[in-house]
């Protein structure tokens, strides 16, 4: 018996019901949305990034599920990489993540919403201060 929350799929009558857990949905749009190009990663709670530095993968971070009368509805939480278009970057995460939720469950979601909550700037190369001025010994001695 399935509970209130999970996803049931299949209810046939000689094999039985086919029952996904909102955390493997979650799982599934948390990956498909940090593949898109342009995507740094998604928002963590404390809990997940504990779980990382454990050296555990915490794939379902970012990502809440609500359903209602009309459907799944997605709220994703992403940062983005600086210098790419925001809304086309949107766009391709809305498009991944509704057909991998869509090819992997056959489920179908009514919205998903991406919230860009961080713009990441690439990272800049360190200066190497002896480089830049000298090794002050050496013309001192």
């Amino acid at each position: 018996m399935a509970d209130e929350k999970s996803f049931v799929l299949g209810d046939d009558k000689e094999l039985g019901e086919i029952v996904i857990a909102p955390e493997v949905i979650e799982i599934i749009i948390g990956i498909a949305a940090s593949k898109v190009e342009g995507v740094y990663s998604m928002q963590g709670s404390f809990a997940n990034n504990v779980t990382e530095l454990l050296g555990r993968s915490a794939y379902g971070k970012g990502v809440r599920l609500e359903m209602d009368d009309e459907g799944i509805k997605v709220e994703i939480y992403t940062y983005i990489k600086y210098g790419v278009s925001i809304p086309k970057v949107a766009t391709d995460i809305q498009r991944r993540v509704k057909e991998q939720v869509l090819f992997m469950t056959d489920v179908v979601l009514t919205e998903v919403n991406v919230h860009v909550v961080g713009l990441i700037p690439e990272k800049t190369e360190e200066v190497n201060l002896e480089e830049l001025f000298g090794n002050d010994e050496d013309n001192h001695e």
